[in-house]
């Protein structure tokens, strides 16, 4: 009987792993090639692949959200053109599909979103009527509501584009500043032309924001088991509740819905797990935000009933009304 998977006993060839072919999402499958290829004994090829999301200029909203991101991945997964892929675990649609498999998730990146402004600025220090670009419904909704909660006159503007695209807008003049995710920018090699690091207080950031994704065919099962050292339980659990948050509140990765598990440690022994979940109307004018804490979930069930209750309650407060909002 021959054997086919990737890791048979008859495969010599370099595992092929397939990736977006942005700069940020090369770089970050770099890392994962260089982690496999340790964990394995194997070579990795990277295999760049074209998504919808990457050749649509539309706004992401029009275009069915960050999913357009992992489609095309998932497809040549499926086909057995790659043996595994890598996705920020923001961009991947809270439905694990058929045939697919979540084979890890390693340690977290700053979850922070980060401020890269002109002549140094931080946020609070930006001028009235500052321009600040974003492509997210979640980022207008929270920097808006702070801006008007303290005292603060900023315009938001929708964009989209790469990191050196929007960062162009500020070293142009275009924009007085934008927002980008701390993780995309540190695995850049960028984290110096960050002007300021949004707290968490006053950003949370979107559901799985600075995690990767290692995803392979449900059939590789000696795959999975290899990808699987590279897992972080830590991280899986928080990015399980968040996510499980996403999809109680039946929202999109494009709806402006934030939310962020931390790990809440006693000296040096992690025993609780805090959730919080904010969703605003894109102008600021409205925000449904809560937090739940309760002992660090032991199984995938039970993180994600955790971000099933705080959506709940999220819903009965209101939060539902606040995501039919589509600034873009």
């Amino acid at each position: 009987m021959t054997d086919n998977s990737p890791l048979g006993a008859g495969a010599n060839r370099p595992l092929r792993l397939g990736t977006r072919r942005s700069k940020l999402a090369m770089a970050q499958s770099g890392l994962v090639a260089d982690a496999v290829s340790e964990v394995t004994g194997r070579a990795v090829e990277l295999v760049e692949i074209t998504t919808y999301g990457d050749t649509s200029r539309e706004h992401l909203t029009q275009i069915g959200g960050t999913g357009v991101f992992v489609a095309a991945l998932r497809d040549a997964l499926l086909r057995g053109e790659v043996d595994f892929a890598v996705h920020s675990l923001k961009d991947l649609p809270t439905a694990q599909p058929e045939g697919l498999v979540l084979a890890a998730v390693p340690e977290r990146e700053d979850p922070r979103d980060a401020l890269v402004a002109r002549d140094g600025l931080t946020f609070e220090r930006l001028p009235s009527g500052a321009r600040v670009g974003t492509g997210s419904p979640r980022r207008m909704a929270q920097l808006n509501a702070y801006a008007r909660s303290h005292g603060l006159d900023i315009e938001t503007v929708p964009i989209r584009g790469n990191v050196d695209t929007r960062i162009g807008f500020v070293r142009s003049g275009e924009l007085d500043a934008v927002v980008l995710a701390a993780a995309g920018l540190s695995r850049l090699g960028r984290s110096g032309e960050v002007t300021d690091f949004l707290s968490v207080d006053t950003v949370l950031p979107a559901p799985g924001q600075g995690a990767l994704a290692i995803e392979c065919a449900a059939s590789s099962a000696d795959l999975a088991a290899a990808l699987a050292e590279l897992d972080d339980p830590y991280t899986r659990v928080a990015v399980t509740a968040e996510r499980a948050l996403l999809a109680a509140l039946e929202a999109g990765c494009s709806a402006p819905v934030g939310a962020l598990a931390d790990l809440l440690a006693d000296g040096q022994v992690v025993n609780e797990l805090r959730l919080r979940g904010v969703v605003g109307s894109t102008d600021g004018s409205s925000l449904v935000q809560l937090s739940t804490t309760g002992p660090v979930p032991t199984s995938h069930d039970d993180a994600a009933a955790l971000g099933r209750e705080l959506a709940a309650e999220m819903l009965a407060k209101g939060a539902a009304g606040l995501m039919g909002e589509r600034a873009l």
